[in-house]
């Protein structure tokens, strides 16, 4: 139950969910939305001056959280190559 719990919370599925999943419905809904949130931070975080690579990680492991962070952050300007 707390496993399921804490996965609800770190996914953000805590906030999506009507009512409370199991945890196989858990963990494969978190893993689908997790994949969602990935490609999301990525193409903020390259729109956005940032590395794509690192932020497709943190929206894979912290999912809602991680596209709440990267949509929050200040545009960088271009580096000048």
């Amino acid at each position: 139950m707390k496993l399921q719990l804490a996965l609800g919370w770190l996914t953000g599925l805590r906030f999506l969910a009507p009512y409370p999943l199991d945890l196989p419905s858990t963990i494969a809904t978190g893993a689908v939305v997790n994949i969602c949130d990935a490609v999301m931070c990525r193409l903020i975080a390259r729109n956005n001056g940032y590395p794509p690579r690192l932020w497709t990680t943190l929206g894979l492991v912290f999912g809602f959280w991680a596209v709440v962070v990267c949509i929050l952050l200040p545009k960088r300007r271009a580096s000048a190559r």
